[in-house]
């Protein structure tokens, strides 16, 4: 047996060994839920470890594990795990009323506060996850164009819906499953480049809005070129479509007001959710008046855009959302955050050159990726640049992706895919334990990565 595939193969089963309680929860879940799972993005082999509890930057697993959290809620927890004051502010909600299926006041005061701090966020409506709010923010678009298209890029994600599912992963064109043919046409998806979107405006004329994640796609893990969303605005504008900015993890995180704020490109709608909601389920639309407005016509007027939904703004996520907006209003959590971040990409950069692995960590403000290929000078995460976005968009497949991660979750780190999220809560004892437990890793399976 070759020492890669020996070393592969000990991992997996000492680290089953040691999750005996995860792995009978996961033995269990099979027997419940498809793939033993509630969300695509925990499959690993052989399973995630199963949480009890988690508070600040740590979590603890059935089998009495304690781990540095870098999934954050997938992005949604800026504050670390059970911040006090959301849970106060959760706490003294649920005593009074989970939903009223009425009016409060919750939903104007955290409308208010996205309307301060969102950059050309005129009005605001609320849904219940991020896929529900790119869902309506299309067809806000189709409604205010008549038109039907969607313009969206390589990579990308936008969440579920059948809209946007096309080319999420390579190959793009490739039709996914469940998604009817006659539905896909209506999605045209391109590499993000401005020739290439302003062809297709200039060819289609029934394309209603494109939609971006503003950092490049899966939160930066494929950047976008510099002058790229000057370049969308221009071409949309000139054409009469609408530019979506998805902010739905970037929204808070990159600033208080988002890529928009960083990069000083105002889009026609704008969606968010996770730290929106302060780690509950919301999400929501904000953007133009005109666009919007047709969603609070009389149920009656022929230009009325339907969308209801059971738990928009319910108190619960709205309580949640108002104390953690109010925490970060001002800027100091993303800095603070954004610096963790990187001396964590320092720290991982600095393993990688020493080992001589062909890898690199990278990414903006408080994301971090991986990236491992032969093309990438060890620890030089300028030289990511050189992979294609099927490259980039490949990384958790690779056959060093899994061990890595068992590797670390071993080591007392749980990483979010091949990088992950940094809070307020995460500090120098973290970042000097996860530095010396990926410098470990790295090391424990340097014959599984290029060299």
């Amino acid at each position: 047996m070759p020492h890669t595939q020996a070393t592969a193969t000990d991992l997996m089963a000492a680290y089953a060994e040691a999750h005996p309680r995860s792995r009978a929860a996961f033995e269990r879940a099979n027997l419940a839920l498809p793939g033993g799972l509630t969300h695509d993005v925990r499959a690993l082999v052989p399973f995630l470890p199963y949480i009890t509890r988690a508070e600040g930057s740590r979590k603890w697993d059935l089998d009495g594990h304690e781990y540095i959290d870098y999934a954050m809620g997938h992005g949604a927890l800026i504050l670390g795990h059970a911040h006090p004051a959301i849970v106060d502010a959760v706490r003294r909600q649920v005593g009074i009323g989970t939903h009223y299926g009425a009016n409060h006041l919750l939903e104007i005061e955290w409308a208010e506060r996205i309307r301060a701090m969102v950059p050309g966020a005129e009005l605001v409506r609320f849904t219940s996850s991020g896929t529900e709010a790119t869902l309506l923010a299309l067809r806000i678009a189709r409604a205010a164009t008549g038109r039907s298209k969607l313009l969206k890029f390589q990579g990308h994600f936008h969440g579920w819906h059948d809209a946007v599912a096309p080319g999420q992963a390579p190959p793009w064109d490739a039709l996914p499953q469940g998604i009817p043919a006659a539905v896909a046409r209506e999605t045209i998806v391109l590499p993000a480049n401005a020739a290439a979107v302003e062809a297709a405006l200039d060819q289609d004329p029934d394309i209603a809005a494109v939609i971006v994640e503003p950092s490049g796609a899966s939160f930066g893990t494929v950047a976008l070129s510099h002058g790229f969303l000057r370049d969308l605005r221009r071409l949309t504008t000139a054409r009469g479509a609408y530019l979506i900015f998805d902010e739905v993890i970037t929204g808070f995180r990159w600033a208080p007001g988002g890529v928009q704020e960083t990069s000083g490109v105002t889009a026609d709608l704008v969606t968010m959710a996770k730290i929106l909601a302060g780690g509950l389920p919301g999400g929501a639309v904000a953007g133009r008046r005109d666009l919007l407005e047709p969603l609070g016509l009389p149920g009656s007027n022929r230009r009325k855009i339907q969308h209801p939904g059971t738990f928009n703004a319910n108190p619960l996520s709205a309580s949640a959302g108002i104390a953690c907006l109010d925490l970060i209003r001002d800027g100091r959590a993303q800095a603070k955050c954004a610096d963790t971040a990187a001396a964590l990409r320092r720290a991982y950069n600095q393993t990688l050159a020493s080992a001589g692995v062909h890898g690199a960590a990278y990414g903006e403000s408080s994301g971090i990726h991986l990236a491992f290929d032969p093309q990438i000078t060890p620890g030089d995460p300028a030289s990511v640049a050189k992979l294609s976005v099927d490259t980039l968009k490949q990384q958790r497949g690779l056959t060093w992706s899994a061990p890595l991660t068992v590797a670390m979750l071993m080591r007392g780190v749980h990483l979010f895919g091949l990088g992950g999220f940094v809070s307020v809560a995460h500090g120098d004892e973290d970042v000097a334990r996860t530095a010396d437990a990926f410098d470990q890793s790295v090391r424990q399976l340097a014959d599984l990565f290029p060299r």
